[in-house]
């Protein structure tokens, strides 16, 4: 039997943290032969994460450009992507989650022919505008994929509700707690600036990035940021700022001039995630941390209205705050002051994953076809 062809495409940083277990796993199977496009999307944060997991792309697109939009992005992805399918002839393409670049793999594999594997399918807010352009990518790129490895049973349901057919749909757990089992350590060394840090004191690590967030909202959750660092003497925000400069001008403005505030550029993975694990709290819009944060036991207060992940609200490891000034103040308020309110948030168990994604997704990918005999079982949560 001929071997299975398998194409990873991804371009961003957070795609790059969640194939980065599946890229590995597909190496170590002797009947894949896999490859890895990547199109640079996000170049910088990008690579720090190729290097991290010793992940060499086969081909790189290199399409970021200064003051790049959604256009310049589908555009240079797309014809790209068909110059090396037509070259490569892949079985299957993998894409991840919900970039620009998800959308416009699964878009070339398409007019290629070429089946299309979704992994972190599923996840809706049933809003196309928020978050923006993610749900629609996710939404457009569910309605092109063959195979769908659903992180979630609430993402199957989701699925199913658009009428994918169930034996299309495989249930994995999130990737994402794959590549933080592989990161996270207890005697990890920071260095740089972040050696500086007090972790004796209670560390709350702030990230916001989200457009529709951009101006005002994100200027009243800087404000519930100072009142905060300005009333407990005990506490230290670290803040790894976003390139954007709409979110650096105003982080600037409202924190810039504050003690034990530490603005710092992106932080690459592997110190990020080993930060998470030393904070006391979360305050982010990323829908990635919603998954990764409850997973080591620490509370998330998530900065929007809706969120593609209504999983951890149910369970208990998130909390929607939204970006009012009062709301987002009190919220951490209760979890600095109110142990009973943090342990709560804090020992809810997580439902993401156990570690096991990759294994689950390629074991499914060899059972369609026909490497395996039997259907993989899926996460339970």
């Amino acid at each position: 039997m001929e071997k299975l062809k398998v194409m990873s495409i991804f371009g961003t940083r957070p795609e790059a943290i969640k194939m980065a277990p599946v890229v590995l796993e597909l190496a170590r199977h002797s009947e894949i032969e896999s490859r890895v496009t990547v199109t640079a999307q996000h170049r910088e944060m990008l690579d720090q994460v190729l290097r991290l997991f010793n992940i060499r792309p086969d081909y790189d697109l290199n399409i970021m450009s200064d003051g790049q939009t959604l256009f310049d992005i589908t555009s240079r992805a797309l014809l790209g992507l068909d110059k090396i399918l037509t070259e490569t002839k892949p079985d299957v393409i993998l894409v991840h989650g919900d970039t620009t670049t998800t959308f416009a793999g699964a878009l070339a594999a398409f007019y290629h022919q070429i089946e299309v594997g979704h992994v972190e399918a599923g996840l809706r807010t049933q809003n196309k505008f928020s978050p923006y352009p993610e749900e629609m990518n996710r939404r457009l790129t569910g309605s092109l994929a063959d195979l769908n490895f659903a992180p979630t049973l609430t993402a199957k349901e989701n699925l199913l509700r658009e009428n994918i057919a169930a034996d299309k749909i495989f249930v994995t757990g999130n990737t994402v707690i794959d590549a933080l089992y592989q990161t996270v350590r207890d005697d990890f060394n920071f260095s740089g600036e972040l050696a500086q840090i007090d972790f004796d004191k209670k560390i709350i690590l702030v990230t916001t990035h989200r457009r529709e967030n951009l101006g005002e909202p994100l200027r009243h959750v800087y404000k519930a940021l100072k009142a905060l660092v300005e009333e407990f003497p005990n506490v230290e925000i670290i803040f790894p700022v976003h390139k954007n400069p709409k979110v650096r001008e105003v982080v600037k403005e409202e924190l810039g001039h504050l003690d034990r505030v530490f603005l710092t550029d992106p932080i690459d993975y592997e110190p990020f995630a080993n930060l998470m694990n030393r904070a006391t709290l979360i305050m982010t819009d990323s829908g990635g941390l919603q998954e990764e944060a409850p997973a080591l036991g620490k509370p998330v207060l998530v900065l929007r209205d809706t969120t593609e992940r209504p999983e951890a609200v149910d369970a208990g490891t998130v909390k929607l705050v939204g970006t009012n000034r009062d709301d987002v103040y009190n919220a951490a308020k209760i979890l600095l002051t109110d142990s009973a309110a943090y342990k709560k948030m804090a020992e809810a168990q997580s439902p993401y994953g156990d570690g096991l994604a990759a294994k689950r997704i390629v074991k499914a990918l060899l059972w369609r076809h026909k490497f395996l005999s039997q259907r993989p079982e899926e996460f339970l949560g």
